[in-house]
């Protein structure tokens, strides 16, 4: 799909219409299109957002997109940002305009809503077998010439599926495809060993239908990860790739596909891909992190390289969910009502950050307050001695993991430091 359909898609967005889809959203807003409710710039605090309300940082977001750019061109690397993290086309835009080489994908839906909104470069992070997806990834490459698609392959098995339902689809183009070096014994996906790999690669080459573009993985899966051990597994995707070249087996292709990346470990990525001796062809040296576009208060900035090296930036947290206390039972406890349907869950609890007091009084730290667990619509407070919590009061929640944060929103506001709503992100899961 041209990049101009991808506009025309996004244009679109701004006429959807506000309703009963969207959770907190100002009730009196329905009906509007969300151009004309951004065209309001409505204050999140004062401008009658519903709670529970998801906001993103507009200033922080700038600022972790800009930060990874830099990064990533200050290390040589191409990026594909993970877009499952958000499944946000508005965002796979801005990242693309942030210098991103195209778009990391998981599954086919995904690909399709990329393709929806005019993405032209789409890396799966997986083996893709289903038989009538490969017929509409087939339609889709021989439709568009300036496609570009590649995904992992890990099995001699995968690889038969696959020329087989392109064979039956009749593809035009063959499709790329990396062979996914698996992280080790008891990790996700991937070949296990080299000889695996190299099987693999064979069974590629006597494909029709494929093209063998590359090696990848994940380091994120290397068991008992520490540097060492996250460098001793990127080396041996790096050494994969150096065989398979000495071997011929990327005969006929403009580049070799090098890529690795989580969000926890980009800083051994850049380390050792800066080590890639020449090859018989130029080296796309691909980036997937996705986590950095939101950041998080939790799991991510305990984790982020950028610990490891604070002279390359830092990342900021750009989400807060915004509760209510509804119940105040006695002077320990308080509920507040934002639960499992709203805030992410599955890495840490939230964090209660500030609170916006219900008679307007100045925004405070959430002194003496923690989210000790979730209902399905609830937070459960516990308030120490020093907390000053009342009924009608709104606390500012920091989340932890980006990727189940996004999913529950369909419609995100992205507000200012001053609570100015500048922009709504759709989201797709």
């Amino acid at each position: 799909m041209a990049r101009d359909s991808g506009t025309d898609a996004l244009a679109e967005l701004a006429q959807e219409r506000v309703d009963h889809r969207f959770k907190g959203l100002p009730p009196d807003a329905a009906g509007l299109t969300v151009a004309e409710l951004t065209a309001q710039r409505r204050n999140l605090f004062t401008g009658g957002f519903a709670t529970p309300v998801l906001a993103l940082s507009a200033e922080r977001l700038e600022h972790n997109l800009a930060l990874m750019e830099t990064y990533a061109a200050r290390h040589g690397l191409a990026f594909a940002p993970h877009g499952k993290t958000s499944m946000a086309p508005q965002l796979f835009h801005r990242q693309i305009e942030h210098g991103a080489w195209g778009i990391t994908l998981a599954v086919p839906h995904q690909v399709w809503v990329a393709r929806a909104f005019g993405i032209g470069r789409i890396f799966l992070a997986n083996e893709l077998v289903d038989a009538a997806a490969l017929r509409r990834l087939a339609a889709e490459l021989d439709a568009d010439p300036d496609f570009r698609f590649v995904c992992y392959v890990d099995s001699v098995r995968g690889v038969e599926l696959m020329d087989a339902a392109l064979t039956e689809a009749g593809a035009g183009r063959p499709v790329d495809v990396v062979v996914e070096l698996g992280a080790g014994a008891g990790a996700r996906t991937g070949a296990r060993t080299e000889a695996d790999c190299a099987a693999v690669a064979d069974a590629v080459a006597a494909a029709r239908t494929l093209r063998l573009a590359g090696v990848a993985g994940y380091e994120g899966e290397v068991p008992d990860a520490d540097p060492e051990r996250v460098r001793a597994w990127l080396r041996r995707l790096v050494a994969l790739a150096v065989d398979f070249d000495r071997a011929g087996r990327f005969t006929g292709l403009a580049e070799v596909v090098l890529s690795a990346g989580g969000s926890a470990w980009f800083d051994a990525v850049a380390d050792v891909f800066a080590e890639v001796p020449d090859l018989s062809l130029p080296v796309l040296k691909l980036l997937r992190s996705g986590a950095y576009v939101s950041h998080d208060d939790g799991h991510y900035r305990e984790v982020t390289p950028f610990n490891r090296v604070p002279a390359e930036g830092a990342l900021e947290p750009a989400f807060r969910l915004w509760t209510q206390v509804v119940s105040r039972p006695t002077a320990e406890q308080a509920f507040a009502n934002a639960g499992k349907r709203d805030a992410a869950y599955d890495l840490d609890l939230p964090f209660a950050q500030v609170v916006r007091p219900s008679d307007g009084g100045p925004e405070r730290p959430a002194t003496g307050v923690a989210v000790s667990g979730l209902s399905d619509q609830h937070a459960w407070l516990r308030t120490a001695p020093e907390a000053e919590l009342e009924v009608g009061d709104w606390v500012g929640l920091g989340l932890s993991h980006p990727c189940t944060s996004f999913d529950k929103w369909q419609l995100i506001p992205v507000a200012e430091a001053d609570g100015t709503v500048v922009d709504y992100i759709r989201t797709f899961f």
